[in-house]
């Protein structure tokens, strides 16, 4: 039986690496001045799937994974909470998804920081 709890990735050169890295953090800065400036978080959703081939195979596939579903939801979170805004409930979704976009954000630039993939690889115990 295979072990499941570790993944195997294309070995890539330091450069390549260094550049998907970079890339990577690009994105995440790119979110995060977006929560000011709301342009730059479209911008970001689009620098990861214009780039995403970048990183394929990688263990920075994840944390594009991670931004663009942060991305979706955090839109989606966000139409939900514009349209109920105006009978308050809004407005503590439009809070709450502020939040946890912020949550996304921060905890994939630590992962980045420690070379660590966003959804590692989990599978049941393997018994010898």
């Amino acid at each position: 039986m295979a072990d499941r709890t570790s993944t195997t990735y294309e070995t890539i050169s330091g450069e390549r690496l260094d550049y998907a890295r970079k890339l990577t953090l690009t994105v995440y800065v790119l979110q995060a001045i977006g929560l000011f400036i709301g342009i730059t978080y479209i911008a970001a959703a689009v620098v990861n799937y214009v780039k995403w081939n970048d990183v394929r195979g990688t263990w920075l596939d994840s944390h594009f994974r991670w931004q663009i579903r942060t991305f979706w939801y955090s839109l989606l979170f966000g139409v939900i909470g514009a349209i109920t805004y105006f009978i308050l409930i809004g407005y503590f979704i439009l809070f709450a998804t502020g939040i946890w976009v912020i949550y996304r954000i921060v905890k994939g630039l630590l992962y980045l920081r420690d070379g660590k993939e966003m959804y590692p690889v989990t599978g049941p115990s393997v018994s010898p």
